[in-house]
């Protein structure tokens, strides 16, 4: 009974250890298809075959590895509420990240910093190494505001009037700032006015908004509320009557060009606050380069010196180790890939920590294993028990991790959250390549000739 269950003990284990390979395979030709794809593309040519290429998924590169363009703002929110100042540029950050996605633009990173009392908008754009051409995609997107008349509004007037004709004394603003502003706005569209058939720009604002603009109008009924893009007035409406269900048009002497464009802005966003550039600075996509290969050298010298430390120390297990590492960091290459995630240096970095912490895990393995073999216990049992002694060391010190990976991930900045990123995943990881895959490696040896020569051991 006993042979049964061993035989069929053994042969799940085969089982499993196929899986591994056969998902090893494709992982690894997920990570790096030229090889295969250069074969696939030798049989077509000698054998005059059409066989379709292995699926070729680039990974993702940030600003630093790709090069790009690094963009900050600052905002203005001296006409906001300080309790709004957050709302405000959160609404900021989701404005300017679907204006750049509108243009193609890869994994953008837009985030809000604040230091000591300013506010401000950090935009990265990889692959963008015209810094003119990130503005530009930026600025285009107006600031919408409506304005209301001040209540003096008339002696204003007057005064403007006074200095246009005399020369003498500035120019006042006769309308004053309202809640209503482009961070409300739901939709634009183009439409023609009914009469005139002239293009004009139809506003949808969401529920928040629809309820502002209808406290405006009712408030100003018989007055002008004003129109401003960017600080330029371009339309001043009177307000016939109380205006409810949140719609609002713009008129003007637009052409159908101008009006299509104008539309297009703003469903793109206006922005909720004015922001202004105060700093930009273009990486080049030959330092990103040069980074790149940097790194993929310091790694691979890193993966080697690992794998000679743990032959010489462990042999057959570390022979087994160094297989399973070479697994493991297929696996996560692919799922970098299919995440996906944009590697930075700091997450290059992350990554090539991970590789020393799944050796870990396999060195508390083996070490529990030779302390139960110098206590003549069987190897079947060694096996068991280094992997359950060892599992609790192994089970804190990644979990410990985590949690700071969690906190940094959490409070850092995009660099820092790229290393958190891919310490996180390749530490899942390699729980699972050193309890799974090291395990049924080692499980091969169980009742074979090779498990009663000491030295392998």
């Amino acid at each position: 009974m006993s042979n049964i269950i061993y035989r069929m003990s053994k042969k799940k284990t085969y089982i499993i250890i196929a899986i591994i390979f056969v998902l090893a395979f494709f992982a690894a030709n997920l990570a790096y298809p030229n090889y295969l794809n250069g074969g696939i593309d030798f049989l077509n040519w000698k054998f005059n075959l059409k066989l379709p290429h292995f699926w070729d998924v680039p990974l993702k590169l940030g600003l630093d590895l790709q090069g790009g363009t690094h963009l900050i703002y600052e905002a203005d929110l001296s006409n906001i509420e300080k309790e709004d100042y957050s709302s405000s540029m959160e609404g900021l950050r989701d404005v300017i990240e679907r204006r750049v996605n509108l243009f193609g633009v890869r994994e953008p990173m837009v985030q809000t910093q604040t230091a000591n009392g300013h506010y401000r908008l950090v935009v990265e754009l990889a692959g963008i190494k015209d810094p003119n051409q990130a503005i530009e995609m930026i600025g285009q997107t107006p600031y919408l505001e409506f304005k209301e008349q001040k209540e003096n509004f008339q002696e204003i007037l007057e005064q403007n009037q006074k200095v246009l004709e005399t020369g003498e004394g500035e120019f006042q603003d006769p309308y004053q700032a309202t809640l209503l502003t482009g961070k409300y706005l739901k939709k634009a569209e183009i439409g023609f006015d009914q009469t005139t058939y002239q293009p004009l720009v139809l506003l949808q604002f969401d529920d928040e908004g629809a309820k502002i603009f209808e406290d405006l109008t009712s408030r100003n009924v018989g007055k002008i509320l004003a129109i401003y893009i960017d600080g330029l007035p371009i339309s001043a409406p009177v307000v016939q009557e109380v205006i409810s269900g949140g719609r609002a048009q713009i008129t003007g002497r637009f052409t159908v060009e101008e009006a299509k464009s104008l539309a297009r802005n703003l469903s793109a966003g206006a922005l909720p606050v004015p922001i202004t550039l105060i700093s930009q600075q273009s990486v080049g996509p030959t330092l990103g380069k040069i980074s790149l290969e940097q790194s993929l050298k310091a790694g691979a010298i890193g993966f080697l010196a690992i794998i000679l430390f743990m032959i010489l120390f462990y042999r057959l297990p570390g022979l087994l180790a160094a297989l399973a590492l070479g697994i493991y960091i297929a696996l996560v290459l692919t799922i970098f890939k299919l995440v996906p995630v944009t590697l930075t240096l700091a997450g290059i970095g992350g990554f090539i920590l991970s590789i020393g912490m799944a050796i870990d895990a396999n060195v508390l393995i083996f070490s529990r294993m030779r302390e139960e073999l110098r206590a003549q216990r069987s190897f079947t049992a060694s096996v068991e028990e280094g992997f359950n002694r060892a599992w609790p060391s192994i089970r804190d010190g990644n979990l410990t991790t985590l949690i700071v990976a969690a906190i940094l991930f959490g409070f850092g900045t995009s660099f820092v959250k790229g290393f958190a990123t891919t310490l996180s995943l390749g530490i899942l990881i390699s729980m699972f390549s050193a309890i799974f895959i090291t395990k049924n490696f080692l499980k091969c040896f169980i009742n074979t000739r090779l498990e009663r020569v000491k030295f392998l051991w």
